[in-house]
């Protein structure tokens, strides 16, 4: 087993590496770490989160700093708040010991003045988040041109959230003479880019497979009607009694009515959105980081740079539009050598979306059938039984109550105080979840509950997405448009950013596969695997990596000439209420 005594580094980092616990490094650590000490090559890490990458590029740049060199040293890029000061602390913790080290966060919702007066101080490392970042240099307040190290932390993340041009101008700004490093969980044509465009003969190295979820998270999805998702959710949080997750939606407005469901049913629970202020959401952090909460509901955009190492549980109340975003959701569980559950709560039509996402993380996701009532009970009382039989009893504190207890109690025998006990701690539940119903569902009995038992669909891929402004509406009239008929039946719709998918009846297949031919938008059939069937036209690549591709044109926007990118005449709106015409 490789040590941290192994890799040279110093004795004064050694010594604040003991102070922390650290045992042995992990296997990013024991990649990384060795590379950026020994070689002056960028590196490429592909790792998830809570596997060490703060201190696999932490150490080995403090161990590089020249205290005597008053310029910024190394610029290290994150895409929040929240893990930009993890990670400015964890630094002033691994350099506790070294003189003249200073790390600075400079980061927006704070004071720029501050932060300006910060870098007056001449700090050695900057961690920012790019937007402040490009703000203090354009204001030649921070000077990047000599750095020896430029870190790219959480760098699909921080596309994600819309950062590219920041980070191409930052990047552009620095020397030639620079070592970059950038750390990822997951590998999209974007962050590709990136390396092609910024980075010399980077090396490569990975902890697992590409999007691989961690071998710490145990993944489960339970199948029920969309109408019983909520009640689904507090059925797994009541059966786990010592429950510390985080609860992801897909809007804010979902956000907020989850959170305020929970609270208001009496679960220990608080939402975490856009709309909060940076004071509120400090709050709210705050207390979770405490574990005064113990259900943290959540968007995927307002939860990142959350960096908390004991999670039980992710619960995926809905399911992300990019399936890449799952990664990063269940790997905020199982970190930190703990284990951890990622859940989802999916409705009977979305067994494709989680056999895609089995393929994309390499592991099975297990179905697990809802908790009944009676399984509830059982579970809650055994643990309370547990707890109480656990419980350290402070006799100095209880004795000079016990004379007035034993008096009141004194009639009753052992078995009938025991009843009471279980009584009082379990009546509401008991109450609640008498003769609750069975939330378990099967796509076939949805399907024919609703109607649709007979009928069969075939799922399409469609070239357009949420980022071509495309709606639900939208796409049925642009069906109806190319097609020249309102008679297809059309089964679920799920718009992705660059792409979307929808089912139509099978006995249309042909007549829109035909239809779509000779227009600008692309259609194919879409197999079970989430892949497009090949055929002579088609690339045999995955349609997650295609739809990726760098400065592809928006196809579905409308041309001031008069006609939009189809080149069809332009009507009034795509779907609703229009008139067909001759084409």
């Amino acid at each position: 087993m490789t040590t941290f005594e192994q890799m040279e580094l110093n004795d004064s980092i050694l010594r604040a590496v003991t102070d922390l616990g650290f045992l042995s490094p992990t296997a990013i650590q024991a990649q990384a770490i060795p590379q950026i000490l020994e070689s002056e090559k960028d590196l490429i890490a592909l790792a998830q989160t809570g596997t060490g990458k703060t201190a696999a590029f932490g150490l080995p740049i403090l161990q590089q700093l020249d205290s005597n060199i008053e310029q910024v040293q190394a610029i290290i890029l994150c895409p929040t708040r929240e893990l930009c000061l993890q990670i400015s602390k964890d630094l002033e913790s691994y350099s506790k010991y070294l003189d003249n080290a200073f790390v600075l966060a400079v980061y927006g919702g704070a004071d720029i003045k501050k932060q300006i007066d910060g870098l007056k101080r001449k700090p050695q490392i900057v961690v920012g988040t790019p937007g402040r970042t490009m703000d203090l240099i354009k204001r030649g307040m921070l000077k990047i041109n000599q750095v020896n190290f430029v870190v790219l932390d959480e760098a699909d993340e921080m596309l994600n959230m819309g950062f590219r041009e920041d980070i191409d101008e930052i990047l552009e700004k620095t020397g030639p003479e620079k070592q970059t490093l950038l750390f990822s969980a997951t590998m999209p044509s974007e962050i590709r880019r990136i390396t092609k465009a910024y980075m010399k003969n980077p090396l490569e190295i990975s902890i697992g497979k590409s999007n691989e979820a961690s071998v710490d998270v145990e993944h489960h999805y339970y199948m029920v009607r969309a109408a019983d998702r909520y009640a689904a959710l507090k059925r797994i949080a009541d059966f786990n009694p010592d429950i510390y997750a985080i609860v992801f939606c897909r809007t804010r407005r979902e956000t907020k009515d989850i959170a305020d469901s929970l609270i208001q049913d009496g679960y220990n629970a608080d939402a975490l959105h856009g709309d909060l202020s940076q004071a509120q959401r400090d709050t709210v952090m705050e207390k979770f980081r405490r574990k005064n909460l113990q259900l943290l509901v959540a968007t995927d955009v307002a939860a990142r740079g959350i960096d908390v190492n004991e999670l039980t549980h992710v619960i995926n109340y809905n399911l992300p539009d990019d399936p890449e975003a799952y990664v990063h959701r269940s790997g905020r569980t199982g970190r930190a050598g703990h284990k951890g559950i990622s859940i989802i709560i999916a409705h009977s039509r979305e067994g494709k979306r989680i056999k895609e996402l089995e393929k994309l993380i390499h592991k099975k996701i297990e179905r697990k059938p809802v908790p009944s009532g009676e399984e509830i009970v059982e579970k809650r009382l055994f643990a309370s039984i547990d707890k109480i039989e656990n419980t350290v009893v402070d006799d100095l504190q209880i004795e000079p109550y016990m004379a007035t207890i034993t008096k009141k109690l004194e009639w009753m025998d052992r078995d009938e105080l025991l009843k009471r006990i279980v009584a009082t701690e379990f009546n509401t539940f008991l109450n609640y979840y008498k003769n609750t119903k069975d939330l378990n569902s099967t796509e076939d009995r949805d399907r024919k509950s609703s109607g649709e038992g007979k009928r069969n669909y075939t799922r399409f891929f469609i070239s357009i997405g949420q980022k071509q402004k495309l709606k639900a509406p939208q796409l049925i009239g642009l069906i109806n448009d190319v097609t020249q008929t309102r008679d297809i039946k059309i089964g679920e719709i799920e718009i992705l950013r660059n792409f979307s998918f929808f089912e139509a009846d099978s006995k249309y297949e042909e007549l829109i596969l035909k239809s779509f031919k000779n227009e600008e938008v692309e259609v194919e059939v879409s197999n079970p695997e989430g892949r497009k069937k090949k055929n002579e036209n088609s690339e045999e690549e995955s349609f997650w990596r295609k739809e990726k591709r760098n400065n592809r044109k928006p196809r579905f926007e409308r041309q001031k000439s008069g006609k939009n990118s189809f080149g069809r005449r332009k009507k009034q709106g795509f779907g609703g209420n229009r008139k067909r015409g001759r084409r």
